[in-house]
Formats: C-alpha cells, structure tokens, sequence
C-alpha cells in the first residue's frame, strides 16, 4: 500500500460527500414534481409525452396500480429488446453483418438490461450491432435507472405522507427522471468523455498496422453514448468486451476517477433527498455515514489484500503486490477501489478481471453483491434495500428497549417487518439455491475454468451478481450455454422484482398511516448509536446468511493459497 493509492481513496471519498447535496437537491425537485431550471426547453417535451400516451401527471396511484403499471412496462421493454436482438441481422445499422443471437441468449441479454443487471455472457464488440446496442440496450440504460429512482420516490412518500393512499404517479417519476436528470447530465458526460479520447461514431472499424507490421481492424461504435449512461444509471454494460478496462471505455486515469465517482453520485444524492422527504436531512446524513463505513471497510481490506499480492509467488522469489488480471493505467489501487466500487452499487463495469484478485481481495466485491449492494447502492435500489435494514434495524432497537418500533415518524408494525423479511430474504434464497443447484448438475460444473474453491466462487459470484443485478462475473465461468443463460435469467428477474414489489407494499402501508411524533422514549435514527447499530444489523445478517457459501469458497481458496496451492 502506498501514499499516493491512500490519497486516491480519501479524494475520492470526499468528492463524493461532497456531491450529496447538490445531487440531493436536484433528486428532491423531481420528486416533488417542482418546476427546474430545464423546464423552460424540457418542458414542452414532458407535456408531450404525456399527451402522446393519454397519461395524466396528476393522477396519482396506489401501490398496487403503481406497481402493475412498472411491472408492465418492464415487460414490454423485454419483448421488445428481445426482438431487436433476435432480428439483429435482417435490421439496419449492422456494418459487420453479425447475425441475430439465439433464443436462449436473446432473453438472457434482454432480461438482464430490463433488469439494469446488465450481466453480458457475450462478447459485445463481436456480437452485437450498433442499433442492438444503442436500441436494443441503451434504452435500457436510461429507462431501468429511471424505474429504480422511482421507486424511491414512491418509498420516499411513504414515509413522508400521512393517511394517504397515494404514492405518485410511475409514468411521471420514470418521465421527469429521465428528461431532467439522466439524459443532460449523460449529454455533458458523453461530450467530455469524447473530448477525452473516447469512441463517438457509426463507422464500424478501422484498419490498423501493428509494430510487428499485422494487420489489425478495431472495432469503434457509439461508446461515448453508451459510458455515459452505463456508469451513471450503474448498469455497467460494456461497448467491449474488455468493459472499463479498455482505452476506448477509459482511457486515462481522470476518466478511471470520474466513471467512479458517477458510479455513486445519484445514490449518494437519493440519501439527501430522503432526509429533505421526510423534514430531517440528518436522517439522509446518517444513512450516508452507515453506508461509508461499509464502503471504506471494503476498500480498505480489497486495497491491503491485492498490495500484499500472492503468496506463492514470493516464495517463487517474485516480491509486489497483485498485478493479474490489472491495467497497468490504474494499478492496484484504482483497480481495488474501482472493483469495490461497482460491487457496492448496482453496477457491473470493472476496470480489472475480479477473478484475478487475491482470495480475500475477490471476497469483499462478492460479498458486497451479496448484502444487496446497500453500500451507496445502485440508483434508487441501493436507498430502498437500505431502508429494508432500517425498518429491521428500529424493528430490533424496539425490542431492546420495549417500545414499538418508530423510523421518521411511522410506527413500524408487523406487516412492514414482514414485507421487508420477504424481500431481503429474496437474495439468499435465489442466490443460495441457484448455486447448490449448478454445483452438483453436470451442466453447471462444466461452466467454472478453475476447480476447487475458486471454481466454486466462480459459480457463487454469478448466482450473486445476477440476483443482486450487479451484472459483473469472476470471468472465469463459461455462462453462455442454455443452462447458465436460463437460470441467470430467472434469478434477474427474481432480484429485481421480487424485491421492488415487496418494498412498494412498505411504501403503500406506511403512507396510510399517522405520523407518530418522537417523544424521549424514542429510539433515536440519527446519531452514531443509529449508524453502529445498522452497520452492525447488515453484517450479522449478511455474515449469517452468506458465510458458510463464502467459507467454501474465497475463505478456503486463500487457505489453500498460504499454504502453497492455487486453483
């Protein structure tokens, strides 16, 4: 570990403390539905789009039609994105005559950018068209991180409002999400990233001639376009194969610090808007301060295990830390905070191969995945999945002192406790039942590259990355096969649904209850008591749930690591 890779972290963690409050105050203006300074050009737009669809902003819903209308409308992004992929080759816009994906792997792709997982089993650069990936998977981008946020909205109002019903209107929040916030802020990131060296074009290729005098065709596309919306919205699909790692997705070590640092910004913002929803920006600031002590913790143990590097290799002679699998670009500093970065939200994009950290190194974005990706989290899944653990955190604090349990003026009875139980215990189940399932199926052991252990975390961070829709991989899993590609799909779906059902039920009881003023006797959720005690509540929870897979697999292979042996 160095100076210079500390530094890095501390800036990084500032910047984005940073940016809390300017984002949070732009997030609390849509949410509210308040005029904004883009209304002036944008607005015109909005009203058009509602005319055009016969919708009425006004109209508000309750949660069950704001959740059939979200339900719905993922559906036919589905359907729809799947027949752009299975037409592929008779459809325009396709320079290099690639043909159209198979039914197996067409809805996995479909599924998982519907999903905002963003799980590729394919190698982008080499089997999708310019019009598949600009509307076939960036719509995606766009209109999944708007759903997520709105969804926050929605929870968001449920905490705020009293003996109420109403939850917002889903075609309003997906609508002015996207009009004033994604599509300027990715209009200005997209400029800057071309100004910074990458790809903006419809040309397919261009040939090149190597030092070896070869010849070489690099393969160029609309990747500007695509970054932009692939870090903000934290979905993590890559133009290329190589994802952030490649020079035309990341080109300098400034882009590496602000494609993290975008990673974060609207999760870091949603915390501050939830304090502004509810009358007490303390209570966004302490949700922040749980979420960086996790975030830190992780960097910390990710940076110190990949600088002290592999062990074998020091006793073969060869000191340093963990260059496998790294760009030499960023190192091993920028690669650990990258990788912990985008596991800590719902992201996906990696600047290094995670299946080439070190055991423990490799553990830590795993487990982030695992817990949710509540650690800042991705845009709007990453605040409701932590409120999950506040309603359980007041839940156990009403317990200790005899009280029944209040959060932000709600009382929090059985059927919010019920309903967040269900939708965490979501994650385990599907994560946890899908891996049993491929490690003892023939079609699921022919998938890992590596055997022992690190075969085994392998099949573990796919079922994870897929359930928590992280959509990043160990890289080490052969996952395009029928087998993989089926049970992936499933497990998508289930993570994001499963889940955003569940939370919007919380959202549809608290909005109809009192507001419960706090007296002395109330369990106080904004001090360093409240960031302790839901820290903890999240690792005992994860630790419990997820130790005896993690025990099998990164646990064991850095035992078996110090002791000599590699997988």
């Amino acid at each position: 570990m160095t100076i210079q890779g500390w530094t890095l972290i501390l800036v990084f963690t500032f910047l984005l403390v940073a940016l809390a409050k300017p984002m949070g105050l732009w997030l609390f203006a849509l949410y509210e539905g308040r005029r904004t300074p883009l209304h002036t050009v944008l607005g015109p737009v909005e009203r058009g789009f509602y005319r055009l669809a016969g919708i009425d902003p006004a109209a508000e819903m309750g949660w069950r039609r704001y959740a059939v209308h979200m339900l719905l409308f993922q559906l036919v992004l589905l359907l729809f994105t799947y027949a752009v992929l299975r037409l592929q080759g008779a459809l325009p816009m396709n320079p290099r005559g690639l043909a159209g994906l198979g039914a197996d792997g067409a809805m996995n792709t479909a599924i998982s950018f519907t999903t905002n997982t963003n799980w590729q089993w394919y190698s982008g650069e080499v089997a999708l068209s310019n019009l598949s990936q600009m509307l076939g998977l960036t719509i995606h981008n766009f209109l999944s991180a708007a759903t997520g946020i709105a969804i926050a909205f929605a929870l968001f109002r449920g905490f705020a409002r009293r003996e109420t019903a109403a939850l917002g209107n889903f075609w309003a929040d997906v609508t002015r999400v996207t009009l004033y916030l994604l599509l300027p802020i990715c209009l200005v990131y997209a400029v800057y990233l071309i100004a910074s060296g990458v790809p903006q074009t419809f040309l397919s290729s261009v040939d090149a001639t190597t030092l070896e005098g070869a010849k070489q065709a690099i393969v160029l596309g609309p990747v500007a376009s695509q970054e932009a919306i692939k870090m903000l919205g934290t979905n993590g699909g890559g133009f290329f194969n190589a994802n952030s790692a490649h020079p035309f997705e990341n080109p300098t070590a400034l882009t590496n610090l602000v494609q993290m640092l975008s990673i974060f910004a609207i999760g870091v913002g949603l915390t501050w808007c939830f304090g502004k929803a509810v009358g007490n920006p303390r209570q966004g600031w302490a949700i922040l301060a749980a979420m960086l002590v996790l975030f830190l913790a992780g960097v910390g143990v990710t940076y110190w295990q990949e600088a002290a590097g592999n062990p074998v290799l020091h006793q073969l002679g060869v000191p340093g830390g963990n260059m496998e699998g790294k760009e030499v670009r960023f190192g091993i500093a920028a690669s650990a905070l990258f990788a912990v970065v985008t596991t800590a939200a719902s992201c996906g994009a990696v600047n290094a191969m995670h299946d080439s950290f070190t055991a423990l190194g490799g553990m830590i974005p795993l487990f982030n995945i695992q817990l949710g990706e509540i650690v800042v989290g991705g845009v709007g899944a990453g605040i409701y999945g932590f409120l999950l653990f506040a309603l359980l955190g007041v839940f156990v604090a009403g317990l200790m002192v005899g009280r029944t349990p209040e959060y932000v003026g709600k009382k929090i009875e059985s059927r919010e406790v019920k309903l967040a139980v269900l939708a965490i215990a979501v994650l385990p189940l599907c994560i946890l039942g899908f891996t049993a399932l491929s490690a003892v199926l023939p079609q699921g052991l022919a998938g890992p590259l590596n055997k022992g252990p690190h075969g085994f975390s392998e099949i573990l961070y796919a079922y994870s990355s897929a359930t928590g829709n992280n959509g990043s991989a160990f890289a080490g899993l052969s996952a395009g096969t029928p087998f993989y590609n089926g049970l992936l799909g499933v497990a998508m779906w289930i993570g994001r649904f499963f889940m955003i059902v569940p939370v919007l039920a919380i959202a549809g009881s608290l909005a109809g209850k009192k507001y419960t003023p706090e007296t002395a006797g109330s369990f106080p959720t904004t001090g360093a008591l409240w960031v302790g005690l839901l820290v903890g509540i999240i690792l005992i929870v994860g630790g419990l749930t997820f130790l005896p897979g993690l025990a099998l697999g990164p646990v064991a292979d850095h035992l078996a690591t110090i002791n000599g042996q590699l997988f």
